[in-house]
């Protein structure tokens, strides 16, 4: 190959979480929970060193894996997310049955998520890769999508 191509990888990740929407006027602002699903996808050009392990690697799945598990799906994985707005009375005793409260600085819908997570991947990503897109599945037919293009 002569001329580095630039590549999209995408992985997709799964975790179940509960929220409840402070101050909403429909259902949500009861406790529910969602199984998410977030595809994550990075561009880049592949490394072309036949000496570099990862040879042909935009970036190592695995290195992906380990950053998304990180920020992402160990902290939020099985949590109750809050809006700490949310007067701390409504959920004090919840913490006696729930031992996984996030306490969120924003309202913890898909399109907020999404933008938190944004954040947090960014940092954690190699120079020379970028974030190209993010899409958070609450349900299976509703999800919420971030792209790079749109967030200069």
């Amino acid at each position: 190959m002569s001329k580095l191509q630039v590549i999209r990888l995408s992985k997709e990740f799964r975790f179940e979480a509960a929220h409840a929407l402070w101050n909403y006027d429909g259902l949500c602002r009861n406790i529910h929970g969602h199984s998410y699903i977030l595809r994550v996808t990075i561009k880049g050009t592949p490394v072309n060193d036949t000496a570099n392990p990862k040879n042909g690697m935009v970036m190592d799945f695995s290195a992906l894996k380990k950053i998304v598990k990180e920020v992402i799906v160990e902290p939020f994985d099985h949590a109750f997310m809050v809006n700490d707005s949310m007067p701390e009375s409504m959920f004090s005793d919840a913490g006696q049955m729930f031992g996984r409260i996030m306490r969120l600085p924003y309202q913890p819908t898909c399109e907020n998520m999404i933008v938190d997570f944004a954040a947090r991947i960014r940092t954690r990503l190699p120079n020379n890769i970028i974030l190209h897109s993010l899409r958070l599945y609450e349900t299976s037919n509703s999800f919420a999508e971030w792209l790079a293009e749109d967030n200069l």
